[in-house]
């Protein structure tokens, strides 16, 4: 299979492998010969598409041809602009689909003291501010005899941040922080502060509320003649707390997944995030949880998932999330449509309308549970939307922070950094499930070869469960885990 049309109201098709000039592609409803190289991800107008008339992909607008584009020609940047404003108006019209049929599964996790599950029993340092970050990684480095066991890892996430901010800024910053601590997969954290931060500790033990000191320990640096020695004898006291942890079988209804993609192409809406939306509908059919951000890679493809909030209450919720982060781009001046990267246009994503109809699929058909904030934690078991920007670390970051235990990671291009969540890659392609084989932990390339996209949907949800289970992804092995924080206003 060379080449898919992806709905059949589609006016353009999309290169499964490139396509040669010259070349001839027939269906019972059109034939067309190809008048140019179309390379693999790329898009062909199987009919003319006259000046100022919608680009159809998905089964729905992706964007404007700029002049007229005969059939067989390439359909991209040089001919298709984007048909997005910064203002649209909605309309709740509910949609209700099917959920799969899905026979109860299990996972081998930990079972925290307040009730939780958790699928990693790490030991985490949190620095409170960007300037005990070298002493929260000596602290790592020296310590890592106490991996051992039921021990999974000790980790520290270093940031910039926590001093010299305001306002907005200073309460994400604060909020993202205590949601970290908050983690499941953390079965022991230490807070680690300066001590004449803006973020103090009073601060943030009134952000992170009530906690079991057992498993939380702070440490302010300034107030101890070692922090070394103060800092590794905390460090002994939460590994031998986290030691008494051990995996038991618990059901997959009580998984929380994050959903996100990057370094997208042309396939990505056609591999790897429709195998996710399989996936999250499974996922949740089981009772589970999952959670999907990105907001401005929505725009464009609003009413794909507006149409499938549970109720009109959660639709004005979703529409309210969308439109703030409208202003937001609005406010500093930018425009709401100007998203794809330079390697999502080379890889066939030719307006943000493509790269957001794409983008959603990995929402699959469930319906639309709830609209979190940005850090906010996962309250209602089914398919949330969280806010969050589109930056690939900024959101894994987010979503891990609303209790994504792990982060489904779809990639065209392909990326190798991890979130402090387990981070699996998913190629949409199988050449770049080939080529980095150190980045790329499952293939959904192979849809573009003829696999079923339900088969790749199950095989992602064995996949899931056996990470869940202790299976490491590469970004854990190669150590690759780091945050990200949203940030919008001033640094003094």
């Amino acid at each position: 299979m060379k080449w898919i049309r992806i709905h059949p109201d589609d006016n353009v098709v999309v290169a499964l492998e490139d396509i040669r000039k010259g070349e001839t592609l027939m269906s019972a409803d059109f034939t067309v010969t190809a008048s140019e190289d179309i390379a693999r991800g790329h898009k062909m107008a199987i009919r003319t598409i006259p000046e100022g008339q919608p680009v159809i992909k998905y089964g729905n607008p992706i964007g404007l041809a700029k002049a007229e584009i005969p059939a067989g020609a390439w359909a991209h940047v040089h001919n298709v602009r984007t048909g997005l404003s910064e203002s649209a108006e909605y309309t709740y019209s509910h949609k209700v689909y099917d959920k799969p049929a899905v026979s109860p599964r299990t996972f081998m996790g930990y079972r925290r003291s307040d009730g939780r599950a958790a699928v990693r029993n790490e030991i985490w340092i949190i620095p409170t501010v960007g300037c005990v970050n070298s002493i929260a990684a000596k602290l790592v480095q020296d310590n890592q005899h106490l991996v051992k066991g039921s021990i999974d890892g000790l980790l520290t996430f270093s940031h910039p941040y926590g001093c010299s901010q305001m306002g907005g800024d200073h309460a994400q910053t604060r909020k993202l922080l205590a949601a970290l601590v908050r983690h499941p997969n953390a079965g022991g954290v230490l807070v680690l502060s300066l001590g004449c931060e803006n973020l103090t500790q009073d601060q943030f033990k009134e952000e992170l509320g009530e906690w079991d000191d057992q498993r939380v320990k702070f440490l302010v640096c300034q107030q101890v003649e070692d922090e070394y020695e103060a800092g590794a004898k905390l460090l002994k006291e939460l590994a031998d707390y986290a030691s008494r942890f051990k995996r038991e079988e618990l059901p997959a209804s009580e998984l929380v997944v994050g959903m996100k993609c990057g370094g997208s192409d042309g396939l990505s809406g056609i591999t790897a995030n429709p195998t996710v939306g399989r996936f999250s509908d499974r996922l949740t059919a089981l009772g589970g949880s999952t959670v999907l951000t990105e907001v401005p890679e929505m725009f464009g493809a609003e009413n794909i998932l507006f149409s499938r909030c549970m109720d009109a209450e959660v639709f004005d919720k979703a529409v309210k999330m969308v439109n703030n982060f409208k202003d937001y781009f609005v406010s500093h001046g930018q425009v709401v449509y100007e998203n794809p990267s330079p390697g999502n246009k080379a890889g066939g994503i030719t307006t943000l309308e493509d790269k957001s109809c794409g983008c959603v699929q990995k929402g699959g058909s469930a319906q639309i549970v709830d609209v979190l904030e940005y850090a906010e934690p996962v309250r209602k078991k089914g398919l949330n939307l969280l806010s969050g920007p589109g930056n690939d670390l900024v959101s894994a970051t987010d979503l891990t922070a609303a209790g994504a235990h792990i982060i489904l990671f779809t990639t065209g291009r392909g990326t190798p950094f991890g979130a402090p969540a387990p981070t699996v890659k998913i190629s949409t392609n199988t050449a770049l499930f080939e080529k980095k084989g150190n980045w790329i932990d499952f293939n959904a390339g192979t849809v573009a070869q003829g696999e079923d996209l339900d088969h790749a949907g199950d095989r992602l949800l064995d996949f899931v469960l056996e990470i869940a289970s202790g299976k490491k992804t590469h970004a854990e092995e190669r150590g690759a885990r780091e945050i990200a924080i949203f940030k919008d206003g001033v640094t003094l």
